[in-house]
């Protein structure tokens, strides 16, 4: 696994107000905007901040969302060029002794599985075939951009 973040998320309760923050308070302009379900800003190099609908965070992790036990209010991504590379990916982080779940296909076109490290923190390991998805991968698969 290479030694990179593509994305860092944050679960947050009311989207709204965590878009008017950023975007209205800071200044910050969106990469991508879905009223109610997520907010994308470019935060550097191949690099997204994304604003996750609580809900919606903890049904796609598959775990609520809390202090304490349970899964942290946010995930960090590692996006890669095929659907096979998340596989071995988990893999390699399932024999490292992570926690690892399955991937899955997401209704949004992507392949996804998640793990945690020794802390909890849940990784995303993802190929997101849309172009803000693909923008993080490094260029080193153009095969995989079509």
């Amino acid at each position: 696994m290479d030694q990179r973040i593509s994305f860092v998320t944050l679960a947050v309760v009311d989207l709204e107000a965590s878009r008017r923050f950023y975007v209205d308070g800071l200044g910050w302009v969106p990469e991508l905007d879905v009223p109610g379900e997520v907010v994308m800003f470019d935060v550097g190099d191949r690099l997204v901040l994304s604003l996750w609908d609580r809900a919606a965070f903890e049904a796609e992790v598959g775990e609520r969302a809390v202090q304490g036990p349970g899964v942290l209010p946010f995930t960090l991504a590692h996006n890669v060029e095929t659907p096979a590379r998340v596989d071995e990916v988990l893999d390699l982080a399932a024999a490292a002794g992570a926690d690892v779940g399955p991937a899955t296909d997401r209704e949004w076109g992507g392949y996804t599985g998640y793990f945690a490290d020794p802390d909890g923190v849940r990784w995303e390991v993802a190929w997101n075939p849309g172009p803000i998805g693909l923008r993080v991968v490094p260029a080193t698969d153009t095969s995989a951009r079509g």
